[in-house]
């Protein structure tokens, strides 16, 4: 019997109940090929307004190149970004600390 090589990926790319899900990514860019490989998440804190984030677009693009050479399919998405620089002319000084608090 085959090794099952995406155990948790085919919870949301494969089954008749997941052609919903499946015509999303489609939608996006993604192709069969991709959702019958093992998906891999690529958390990114890219943003525009701050030097210290700036760059991660950049290096998210290459970390995906090495899954994507690895026999995998990356999938990126964005996370909260907090920038200390920006925030400190707001009516709370300490608004970026609590904020990371969560």
């Amino acid at each position: 019997m085959a090794e099952n090589l995406k155990p948790r990926s085919a919870v949301i790319t494969d089954g008749p109940d997941r052609a919903p899900t499946r015509a999303m990514f489609k939608a996006t860019g993604f192709t069969d090929e991709d959702l019958s490989r093992p998906i891999v998440g690529v958390a990114n804190t890219w943003i525009e307004i701050g030097p210290c984030n700036f760059h991660l677009r950049r290096l998210a693009a290459k970390v995906k190149e090495g899954i994507r050479a690895a026999g995998a399919t990356p999938m990126e998405f964005n996370t909260v970004s907090i920038s200390d620089g920006n925030s400190t002319r707001c009516r709370s000084p300490t608004v970026s600390a609590w904020a990371r608090k969560g």
